[in-house]
Parts: structure tokens; C-alpha cells; sequence
């Protein structure tokens, strides 16, 4: 047998990979001491249970006649909230809980674990952010296993028919916060969930930027709606016009990007509209899975949903506490 040629790159292609190494651009943190704190204090037990939880910890008995609930929503938020942090089964942060209340000396009673798994069914998450007169939304989606295989597995020997997801569509404003969140089946487009998500924001939108996936009539009409001042989403490559330029109507947005594109390229018109700025978005959701997990515990439809919210809650306070601010280096 004789041996096998290697392939031969062309130096043109060699040029050019040349050319985009060089200019790649790095960063550095400028603000790495306060940081790095931030870091720290993120497993601040303090952070998580304040001062009052002692007082709003047992529920009130305006529940179901004749079955008053013992903890309040708030207490069993808290306790699903540290099981997220800390990625404990239900059965260990009763331990994790009760062991640190038996520190303190605090006279509290702790659910169990039954409790939590049964109350997390009807108890509803809110998110938790800032509030602001105006943001930007950044909107963008992602899988979340269920159950199934590992990546190891489906890699080596291919999926099965029980490998089973649920998609996290997911909103930030300018600076990376959380604004809206929404689950979904696995079989949902991400342009889909997009009304929802605007719903969760009472600010007014000035910007909004979402990749190709969200180039559907259905997501301009919804923007068009809340009057959003800047769509900033890259129409497919075959796209069309959809007013015609001699229309009264008003010009539709995503026409205008389009004739915009035409004058001079895809490229220079997505550095012309900041459109880099999209991936805080996907930073976002590799922090999402990167501190969680790709997976989820919960079963249930509206306790995934729970157990997202949290998460997202959580993440929300590691912003508040400090991001890193980075420039490039010249």
C-alpha cells in the first residue's frame, strides 16, 4: 500500500488564517481585585439567608382550610435556591440546612426533603432583576438535558430515543443581566417564545438583537408592538423585501437592514449596528451551564421551570456582586 498524501493547503488559505490570528484581539480585566472578591463572596452563606428569614420563615394560616402550610414560599424558594448553589441532592441540603441552623443556634424547623420536592409543584419563581426605565434585550436559546445518555455515550455509540431536553430561552439587557427568562419543550422554535419574553419586561426596549433563528414575521410583529426603536437581527441570506420601496407604508425594519446589506456587505453592516455585542447572550449561557450543569433535576414541567428561574436568580446575584471589566490590549 502506498502512503497516503497529506493535503495541500493553498498559500492563499494559509494567508488568510494568518491574517485572522493576527487579529484576534485579547482583553484584560482592569478591575481584577474587586473581582476577585466578588468571587469570594459568592459562597457567603450570609449572601443567601438574610437577617429577616427568621421572621418570614413559617407560613401564615390563610392556606387551604384545615391545611395551613407550615413554611412559607419564601422559605422553601430558599431552600431550592441552595440546592442549586451548592448542586445537592433534596435529601442533602435538609442536612446542609439543618446542620448550619444547629451552628447558629437558630431555633428554625427545617423541611424535609418530601416537602420540598412536593411544595417546589406549586410554589412560582419570579426572577429577580433591577429595575431600569429602558434596556436593550439580547434574546438567544439553549438545551437542557432531561435524561438520557452523557455526551460520552451518544459520541461513541450514537442517541437513543430517551434522550430527552427541554430549551431555555433566555434575555439580557446591555451589560449581561438576566431580564427574561422562559422553558420550553425541545420542539419549540426559538423565534417562538419571544412574545413571552418581551411580556417580562416592563421597561421600554430600545434595542433588540437575536441571531437569524429570529427572523420570522412573528418576531417583528411582537417588536413592532412594544415600538422597539433597533431590531438587530441578520436576515437569511435568500431574503426578500417585504414592502415594496414604492409602498405608502411605513418601511418595515427588517427591509431597511436588508437594503442595508445590499449597499455593502453582511460583515460591514453587523459591525456597523454593534452586532458583536449578541455574544454576551451565548457568555451568558456558557456561564448558565458552566456553574449548573447541562442538565436538570426536576421532572416535572413547572418545577423545571422553577428550578431555572432559580438558577437564573443566582446568576443575577453574581452580576450584582461583580463582573469583570475588561479592555483590549493594544
Amino acid at each position: 500500500m502506498g502512503c497516503m498524501k497529506t493535503p495541500h493547503t493553498h498559500p492563499k488559505t494559509k494567508r488568510a488564517d494568518r491574517a485572522r490570528k493576527a487579529k484576534k484581539i485579547h482583553y484584560k480585566i482592569t478591575n481584577w481585585k474587586t473581582y476577585n472578591q466578588s468571587l469570594i463572596n459568592r459562597g457567603s452563606l450570609t449572601l443567601w439567608i438574610s437577617d429577616d428569614a427568621e421572621t418570614s420563615w413559617y407560613g401564615t394560616k390563610e392556606g387551604r382550610p384545615g391545611c395551613p402550610k407550615k413554611y412559607s414560599d419564601r422559605t422553601i424558594e430558599l431552600s431550592l435556591t441552595m440546592q442549586q448553589l451548592y448542586q445537592l441532592p433534596l435529601r442533602a441540603i435538609q442536612g446542609f440546612i439543618t446542620s448550619l441552623f444547629s451552628l447558629c443556634g437558630t431555633p428554625l424547623d427545617v423541611p424535609n426533603y418530601t416537602t420540598l420536592s412536593r411544595r417546589n409543584r406549586g410554589v412560582r419563581v419570579m426572577l429577580r432583576k433591577s429595575s431600569k426605565p429602558i434596556t436593550d434585550l439580547v434574546v438567544d436559546s439553549s438545551g437542557l438535558k432531561v435524561y438520557g445518555e452523557g455526551e460520552w455515550k451518544v459520541r461513541t455509540h450514537g442517541a437513543s430515543k430517551r434522550r430527552t431536553w427541554k430549551k431555555i430561552h433566555i434575555g439580557i439587557d446591555e451589560r449581561g443581566e438576566l431580564r427574561a427568562v422562559e422553558v420550553t419543550d425541545n420542539d419549540v422554535h426559538d423565534s417562538e417564545p419571544v412574545p413571552a419574553l418581551l411580556a417580562q419586561e416592563p421597561a421600554t426596549i430600545e434595542r433588540f438583537a437575536g441571531d437569524g433563528a429570529y427572523d420570522t414575521r412573528g418576531v417583528y410583529d411582537a417588536l413592532m408592538e412594544r415600538a422597539v426603536g433597533t431590531i438587530r437581527i441578520p436576515p437569511q441570506k435568500n431574503a426578500k423585501i417585504w414592502h415594496n420601496g414604492h409602498s405608502s407604508r411605513t418601511p418595515h425594519p427588517r427591509d431597511q437592514n436588508l437594503r442595508e446589506i445590499r449597499k455593502t456587505s453582511r460583515k460591514r453592516w453587523k459591525e456597523a449596528i454593534g452586532y458583536h455585542k449578541r455574544s454576551l447572550v451565548e457568555n451568558t449561557m456558557f456561564r448558565f451551564k458552566t456553574v449548573f450543569g447541562g442538565g436538570l433535576r426536576f421532572r416535572a414541567d413547572h418545577s423545571q421551570a422553577n428550578e431555572v428561574m432559580m438558577r437564573a436568580n443566582i446568576l443575577n446575584v453574581f452580576f450584582q456582586l461583580g463582573m469583570p471589566e475588561a479592555v483590549p490590549i493594544v
